[in-house]
């Protein structure tokens, strides 16, 4: 066994945290975080971590900067404190769409983020299901992406859904649907989509056949769930009976709830990598065994390629 191992959590998402915790049969280290009347955020670890194995748990989902600026404050202090290896565990990396530059003077913000974790002290970050794989390229330190597809099948396999067609609700998503599509041994369609703002989308045409056949729409992220939403419409049209739909994160706020529980899609499934995979029709999935088993084999320097197994 290498250095002990510790589990901290910031105030993004403290319930995935204890689910980790109870996976890897231990506690969450001790540690106060607070916020002074102006609005700076302050963090004191109450435990001896000299020379520890830290896994630092903090989805950056909304309030996506609060919850960034957080988890770099909580570096800085483990690092202070001595640590011997800091990972951070983002369940959800924000930011993860702005990974280059589709417009003239426009940031990539991804690529920022992970420069300022690496300057704040973290030495690995173990993450899931990033919107690009290529971010992976952003780090100058060791990343190991997981998928949630494994959990998300089972759940879909277990509802015993016949004659599935498995659709991409964009063209981008192709991978991601052909991934599933065969893991399932489902043929696959993909919806053509045309986005009017961030949070408006029109579905335009469906390429393949639906007409009288269960369909599972799978993306990896929805917010206000237009893309869905505006798909499972399209694919009402032509003839598709049964809609469900499976996503790795599901950071849904009010507009997006409201839009899936008025939608013809019947059950979306979702992780629990964000809190805010709940709401009406919304099945929330647990990954914490999974990060589990990723933060033991990482602590132990054993591979974990095989989790990264679609």
């Amino acid at each position: 066994m290498n250095e002990q191992l510790k589990v901290l959590s910031g105030s993004a998402h403290p319930e995935l945290a204890r689910l980790i915790c109870q996976n890897l049969g231990t506690q969450l280290c001790d540690a106060t975080l607070t916020t002074f009347p102006d609005g700076e955020t302050f963090v004191q670890i109450k435990e001896n971590i000299r020379g520890g194995d830290i896994y630092i748990v903090q989805p950056t989902c909304p309030p996506t900067n609060q919850n960034l600026m957080e988890l770099l404050i909580m570096v800085d202090a483990v690092r202070r404190a001595s640590a011997h290896r800091i990972t951070a565990v983002l369940p959800f990396f924000g930011y993860a769409r702005q990974d280059r530059k589709d417009r003239p003077r426009v940031p990539i913000t991804a690529k920022l983020v992970a420069n300022l974790l690496v300057a704040s002290g973290v030495h690995r970050v173990l993450t899931v299901d990033l919107h690009a794989g290529q971010i992976q390229g952003f780090f100058d330190i060791p990343v190991d992406h997981l998928y949630a597809a494994p959990v998300l099948m089972k759940a879909i396999r277990e509802r015993g859904i016949e004659d599935l067609v498995v659709v991409s609700p964009d063209v981008g998503g192709i991978k991601m649907t052909h991934a599933y599509a065969k893991a399932l041994n489902a043929p696959m369609a993909i919806v053509a989509k045309n986005r009017v703002s961030a949070e408006e989308v029109e579905a335009l045409n469906v390429i393949g056949d639906v007409a009288g056949r269960n369909v599972l729409l799978v993306d990896d992220l929805t917010e206000t769930a237009g893309t869905l939403t505006a798909a499972a419409d399209l694919l009402r049209k032509h003839g598709a009976r049964n809609i469900y739909a499976g996503v790795s994160h599901a950071v849904l706020g009010e507009k997006g709830k409201t839009r899936i529980a008025d939608s013809p899609i019947i059950e979306l499934f979702a992780t629990n990598s964000v809190p805010q995979a709940v709401g009406d029709k919304v099945t929330s999935l647990d990954i914490s065994g999974l990060l589990a088993q990723a933060i033991i084999r990482i602590h132990n320097n054993e591979s974990v390629t095989s989790l990264f197994d679609i």
